[in-house]
């Protein structure tokens, strides 16, 4: 159970978000213009562990800009809905989304907190909802937030996740070797910085932000005690960014530790079902 968070912890993030919308439409780091060329969005383990989507139906909550959503429907998703609590990201999704000429009932986007997103999403069901990397830790309540994606998994569907480990939270920021921080701590971590993960050096005025770390056992619980069947929980030991100065960018495009030196799970990713007969 998380502890009390700072009571503007929800505007304070919206405002953060708000502001680095325009920053990240315009960086190498999401490149757009790629994008609409044609690269997918998606990693490879995703794609794996996901499998086909051709003709299901899609609900990506916290979904940004749009990538990855939009990289469903180009994957054969009959139907994507991407829910977002930033205003200026769903009209930037949805802009990509005319782009790739791509109708509001084959792919939408809605602002709402994620929380909500039972009321505000244009279907009861959906056969996949997914939830991409870096989206947990703004949650103060992921009991809440089982109880609501599991909610919206259509009978026979499931629930896709793919975050990054939080034990890469406790580890220490200069080599990544010494556990630092503690691992099931309840308590909001502020911080102040300045810039994005797209532009580091991107000149910002809303740098505040409250954030949770949420232990891999008390999420898959919490989707176990919304009704779902855990059908695996996989651990990764590569991450999408250099988390740490020691992790080398290998081929693949992601960075892991070099050889030799002991490994810990820098992401993971877990697929829960809803049975059939519901």
């Amino acid at each position: 159970m998380y502890s009390s968070a700072p009571e503007d912890w929800h505007a304070v993030n919206r405002a953060r978000w708000d502001e680095r919308v325009a920053i990240h439409a315009a960086s190498d780091f999401y490149d757009l213009d790629a994008f609409l060329a044609g690269k997918d969005a998606l990693r490879g383990f995703e794609l794996a562990e996901v499998g086909d989507v051709t003709g299901r139906t899609l609900l990506h909550l916290q979904c940004h800009i749009g990538l990855d959503t939009l990289s469903w429907a180009r994957h054969g998703a009959s139907q994507v809905v991407g829910l977002d609590f930033s205003e200026p990201a769903v009209e930037t999704a949805r802009g990509l989304a005319r782009s790739l000429d791509l109708p509001p009932e084959q792919a939408a986007f809605v602002a709402s907190d994620v929380y909500d997103a039972a009321e505000a999403v244009p279907d009861t069901a959906y056969d996949i909802v997914y939830t991409g990397l870096g989206a947990l830790n703004w949650l103060p309540d992921i009991r809440r937030w089982a109880e609501t994606a599991a909610s919206l998994v259509a009978p026979g569907g499931f629930l896709y996740l793919a975050e990054f480990h939080p034990l890469t939270g406790c580890l220490d920021d200069e080599t990544g070797s010494t556990l630092t921080y503690d691992y099931f701590s309840p308590d909001p971590w502020v911080d102040e910085s300045p810039g994005t993960y797209a532009d580091f050096g991107a000149a910002t005025v809303h740098n505040r932000s409250v954030e949770w770390q949420h232990p891999v056992g008390e999420v898959v619980s919490a989707l176990a005690g919304a009704g779902l069947r855990i059908e695996f929980l996989h651990e990764h030991d590569a991450s999408l960014f250099a988390r740490y100065p020691a992790l080398v960018r290998h081929a693949d495009g992601y960075f892991r530790f070099p050889a030799g030196r002991p490994r810990v799970p820098l992401m993971y990713s877990v697929k829960a079902s809803r049975p059939a007969d519901g």
